[in-house]
Formats: structure tokens, sequence, C-alpha cells
């Protein structure tokens, strides 16, 4: 039996994702056509999207290694830079990294690669240190990216697993902004979910109902088959724990977004 796990409903087997790439057709359609077809559909449709035996993080890591070490830093490790932002690797890894990269790849290379990662994660510049001051808040960790459910939420999230044993709890933690899409928790007997607000402050909503503020210590109790959605206030960090009720043919629907015009129209009115 797989594991399902809180917000963002981890389970152990994970489905494979499609990635889907149009860069090739674009740029090169025309003049080079079969090259666009193999960059579009075989490397990103098929070989990037074999996330089954290789996660898009750490393909991301694999890819930005390979071009620096070989010199390339031109608009294609800016590209990857930016799809490893996206899967999750945070501005002090990828500094640690390309620090990592430089004493096999060479010293010039690490600078020139540092000078791309820059831009990427400028605006990250505070974010290591807010997150740091956020884990103060809390006696939970933080931790992972959750990027296996990334295309789920609006924003970065991060998830820490408390316990698989009886009930799987996990640590969920928003960054400003951060939600997740409306979704459902399916199930034909018992089944919902359970969250306790850990830090920070956040929001829930069930459909057509007001919004609730979660606070440090405020319980939200979800029932199955009930379409909502949660994540962090504008202006704060947010964590919750995620207990995951047992239930008959329990399965989670994902949703559309959250859109920006809906969350500002949220926090306005707060």
């Amino acid at each position: 039996m797989a594991l399902v796990v809180c917000a963002a409903h981890i389970s152990i087997v994970m489905a494979q994702e499609k990635i889907v790439q149009t860069a090739g057709r674009t740029q090169l359609g025309e003049f080079a056509p079969k090259f666009a077809e193999l960059n579009d559909d075989v490397l990103f449709g098929e070989v990037w999207s074999r996330t089954d035996r290789l996660g898009l993080r750490d393909r991301s890591l694999v890819t930005i290694t390979s071009l620096i070490s070989q010199g390339i830093t031109d608009s294609s490790l800016g590209f990857h830079l930016q799809e490893a932002k996206k899967n999750g690797i945070t501005r002090t890894e990828i500094a640690e990294i390309i620090t990592h990269i430089g004493f096999y790849a060479g010293w010039p290379k690490a600078w020139a690669a540092f000078r791309l990662a820059k831009e990427v994660w400028a605006e990250d510049t505070t974010g290591e240190d807010a997150k740091a001051a956020f884990q103060r808040q809390m006696i939970f960790p933080i931790g992972e990216p959750n990027t296996a459910y990334a295309k789920y939420f609006t924003g970065n999230s991060y998830l820490a697993r408390i316990s698989s044993e009886q009930v799987p709890i996990a640590n969920v933690t928003f960054e400003p902004r951060c939600r997740n899409n409306w979704h459902i928790h399916r199930a034909t007997k018992g089944g919902g979910q359970m969250l306790i607000g850990v830090a920070g402050r956040g929001w829930y909503q069930e459909e057509g109902k007001p919004t609730v503020e979660i606070l440090p210590g405020t319980v939200i109790h979800i029932p199955a088959n009930v379409k909502h959605w949660h994540g962090a206030a504008a202006d704060s960090w947010f964590a919750h724990l995620a207990f995951e009720i047992p239930g008959e043919n329990a399965s989670n629907e994902w949703l559309e977004p959250v859109t920006d015009a809906e969350y500002d129209r949220l926090e306005q009115t707060k």
C-alpha cells in the first residue's frame, strides 16, 4: 500500500511526470526540424520525463555540472539554472555546488557560472536568512523542497516527514504567498485531513465559504470530498502539520491554481 502524506499527498510510488518543451520548434523548427524534434520530444519529452528513475532536481544538478565543466556558460546554462531553481535548488545550494565544481572543472569556469547564478537567484538574496529565522520559530524541521508536487503549488514549499507510523504526519512549510491548488481529498468512507498551525500565518478556504486564518495552534478539520486550498499569508512564512485521516478508496484530486487575482482580493479584505 502506498504511503500518502499531508498537503502534497506525497506517495512512495510517484507517477511519472511528462516534461513539455517547445523551445526547439520555436527557435529551430523551420531551420532544423529534426534537431528541434529531438530536443523537444526525446531529450525533454523522454529523457527528462523519466522522473521515476531520477528526479528533476537531480537531473538539474547533473546538467548544470556538465555544462559548467565544459565551459558552457551561455544561454543554455542560464536556462538550466532557471530550471534548477524551479526544481528546488536554493541559493545557498547553488553557491556550494558551483564552488565544488570550481575545484574540479576550473576556477574561471566557476566565476563565469557564478555571474549567471547571481542573476537567477538575485531575488533570493535574503531568502535563506528569512528561512533560517523562520526555522528558529518552530521545533519541527522545514525539510526539503517539495519538488515532487511543485506543479500543484504557487511559490515554494517544503516538506518534512514527522511520522509514518499509525497516522502519517508531515510538516509543510510555505514561503510568503505560497499556496497549493484547489484540491479534494476523495474517500468513499472516512478520509479527509486535519491541519494544525505550527508557525507564521496562513489561510484555509473551502469553496464557497469565507477564508479562515491559521495561526500557531489553529486546528482545521477538512472533510473528505470538499474542495479547498491552504497556504501562507502574503507577509509571512507559514507552516502547519498535516494529518491524513484514514479512509476507504482514498485519493487526492488536484484542481486549478488559486490565481494571483483571487489571492490578492483575499489579502485586501483581511
